[in-house]
């Protein structure tokens, strides 16, 4: 049964040039963690091949944030992108959403002061300065367990940080990717270097803005040394509460600051996270003040993402706000997202108890729309 995509009335669902890739929609995947990679050398698998095929469909995928060395690693069953093992199933991936006509970026990770000792043969995780960061990881020694003080990188570490993210968009190339996403959101290493309360540096990576944001420039350097800078976007949250529940007012405006320099770079996107924290629902007023404050700042392609619906994805595209929209959740139970999305089928509810764990079951296992409605027809005789 096939369900052909039209576009009448929904931007979502027009196609986009990014520049270097040729979108089909503007309904992007965002990143999401799903812990599949239960193997020992954290790489991805035929499960994780069928997956994305499922969701190629989106006009980009971007794949769930993927460590860039060992030493990034700080949550279980992630894959990595620092080992040939890893390459060789990236490249499975790669081909498989390929072969169904869909774009992928891989999103390059690193955890910083998020991590935990077990993950580090018992080393403290890495970061900014020596502050706890707080909040809870799970381990596979530990359980669910609080994040601990970490240790202040030496300047002099900080180059070879740097050049595990260019390894790494080399190894993505390898695998046959068509870009790479860079992860500076949510308490990650790159978001601690940018926020003030978490980099107490007195060098040229701490102080203000500008130094603080050094960090995330080097690797965007390195990045799009390997990369030309259109297959290349980043993904920030501005907004993101660390230690305390208000939103930072000095935050938001080393993140203006970001955003504002980000124009010498011709990128493929920013990639704006709405939400203040984990889980929480972005209001139509909070998105308004978050893309009306990043919008007039950046002039390259701007994703827009979390809280967002079929009709508000379709609205702040209309609205000139955003250029692309990404949706998480919605694409957990909904492989076929923009299918529905042009035919106005409601959309699945996916099983959160297997968001994080399992095999096949919640993750491969949620039906196609084509499927669902022959279901319909079929108890209807």
């Amino acid at each position: 049964m096939s369900f052909p995509l039209h576009n009448e009335g929904q931007p979502l669902l027009r196609p986009y040039d990014l520049g270097a890739v040729r979108l089909g929609n503007r309904v992007v995947m965002a990143p999401m963690t799903r812990a599949r990679a239960t193997n020992a050398e954290l790489a991805p698998t035929a499960l994780h091949s069928e997956y994305y095929r499922q969701r190629a469909g989106a006009g980009l995928i971007v794949t769930e944030g993927t460590w860039i060395s060992p030493d990034a690693i700080g949550a279980v069953n992630v894959p990595g992108i620092f080992t040939d093992e890893q390459v060789q199933g990236w490249t499975a991936v790669t081909e498989a959403v390929h072969a169904e006509g869909g774009a992928i970026f891989l999103q390059l990770a690193h955890t910083g002061s998020s991590s935990h000792p077990d993950f580090r043969g018992g080393d403290l995780p890495v970061a900014p300065s020596a502050v706890n960061p707080g909040g809870k990881v799970f381990t596979p020694g530990s359980g669910f367990t609080g994040t601990v003080t970490p240790r202040a990188l030496a300047a002099g570490e900080i180059a070879g940080i740097v050049e595990q993210y260019r390894t790494a968009a080399e190894n993505a190339r390898r695998a046959g990717f068509d870009g790479v996403e860079v992860h500076a959101q949510r308490g990650y290493l790159i978001a601690q270097f940018l926020n003030p309360t978490l980099n107490l540096r007195g060098d040229g990576y701490g102080g203000g803005a500008e130094n603080r944001a050094r960090f995330l420039f080097e690797v965007l350097d390195a990045v799009t040394g390997v990369w030309e800078p259109n297959r290349v976007g980043i993904k920030f949250a501005p907004h993101q509460a660390m230690l305390t529940d208000a939103v930072s007012p000095e935050i938001l405006a080393g993140h203006e600051y970001v955003a504002e320099r980000l124009n010498d770079y011709p990128l493929a996107y920013l990639h704006l996270m709405m939400t203040r924290r984990p889980n929480q629902t972005v209001t139509p007023g909070q998105r308004t003040e978050s893309l009306s404050r990043f919008r007039p700042l950046y002039r390259g392609t701007l994703i827009a993402n979390a809280g967002l619906d079929q009709e508000s994805g379709n609205a702040v595209i209309s609205e000139g706000l955003a250029d692309l929209v990404s949706f998480g959740a919605p694409f957990i139970a909904n492989p076929d997202l923009p299918t529905r999305f042009a035919h106005g089928l409601a959309l699945s509810e996916a099983d959160r108890e297997t968001f994080y764990q399992g095999g096949a079951e919640g993750y491969t296992t949620y039906p196609a729309a084509h499927e669902l409605v022959g279901e319909i027809l079929e108890s209807a005789k």
